[in-house]
């Protein structure tokens, strides 16, 4: 393998040249499912206007979701206040919100007869209440038009645990709000955000609203190792989370992060089985899982299972 630099070549674009040339392995291949369902999603979704952090975020999946008929609606606009260096979500000075957005995303959701919708958004730190009302809005419109079960996957909010209230008091089945990487990455990739706060959040929502699944995920593949993950699984266990996915990071472009290493599946099968093991009663872990990938078959296991989730956890509180 042969690389051609300049004296004034930085060690970081160096990194980008061996990215853009290393080939991806086999497991991490795949093929859009184009079928007449797919089109038909995307067809409701351009009639209401909504966008989607499947198309957004270059979902690897986006094609099968919106084969089986479902999607994750991205609301509070497509422009982004934060600046994540995993992420191509657009960045930049968002536009006012649109009151009639969570009608529209509503309305979407009865047309493509959902029966469970995943909302989440872009984050807004240039609104007062970085959109907590709007999200409110929108579960209560889809619940109401709709009777689907709603999941959340929801921003920081700084930190505001009154702002995850108004979220919450519109009783969504699921909230999720993603840790994204493990701790030691956060400066580096997620300038904006704090591992503690998200812990936080986390373990808030656990405590006042026993009833909602808790849901958080990580990517992996962005300089991490072994241990590091398993630590983020124990703090993601007492923190209270039913249902985790962990995901290996693939660059979305040339603007953001290289990709570091790609994890292997038996890697990733040692972190599923290596989480339940500790009592996080479901893991949701491969190369192509995503936050909202098979968000309601998990959503249905928890509740199956739901009897002895609270006393396996404290069992195992207990012993350590």
């Amino acid at each position: 393998m042969l690389y051609l630099l300049f004296r004034d070549t930085k060690l970081s674009e160096v990194r980008e040249v061996k990215e853009d040339i290393m080939r991806k392995p086999d497991w991490i291949k795949f093929h859009m499912h184009i079928t007449k369902d797919y089109g038909h999603v995307r067809n409701v979704l351009g009639r209401y206007n909504l966008s989607t952090v499947c198309a957004e975020a270059k979902c690897p999946n986006r094609g099968k979701c919106y084969s089986d008929g479902t999607a994750t609606f991205l609301i509070l606009g497509d422009i982004c206040t934060r600046a994540c260096r995993y992420c191509s979500v657009k960045k930049g000075k968002p536009d006012p919100l649109d009151p009639n957005e969570p009608l529209r995303v509503a309305l979407a959701s009865k047309e493509l007869e959902l029966s469970f919708v995943v909302i989440t958004s872009v984050t807004r730190d240039d609104l007062p209440d970085g959109g907590a009302h709007h999200y409110a809005e929108t579960v209560r419109k889809v619940k109401e038009l709709t009777g689907a079960k709603v999941e959340v996957l929801i921003p920081d909010f700084k930190g505001n645990m009154e702002l995850v209230d108004i979220v919450m008091k519109a009783e969504p089945d699921v909230m999720n709000h993603n840790i994204e990487v493990v701790p030691r990455l956060f400066r580096r990739i997620r300038p904006g955000a704090n591992y503690q706060q998200s812990l936080d959040i986390l373990r808030y929502v656990k405590d006042h609203y026993p009833n909602a699944v808790i849901k958080s995920g990580f990517m992996v593949g962005l300089g991490e190792n072994k241990d590091e993950v398993f630590k983020v699984l124990k703090d993601l266990y007492y923190a209270g989370v039913d249902i985790v996915t962990i995901g290996q990071y693939l660059r979305p472009s040339k603007h953001q992060m290289p990709v570091h290493r790609y994890v292997t599946p038996e890697e990733f099968k040692e972190y599923e089985e290596y989480g339940m093991s500790i009592g996080i009663p479901v893991v949701v872990s491969g190369p192509l899982v995503r936050s909202s990938y098979k968000a309601k078959e998990s959503y249905e296991i928890i509740m199956m299972k739901r009897g002895d989730t609270h006393e396996t956890r404290k069992i195992y509180a207990a012993a350590n």
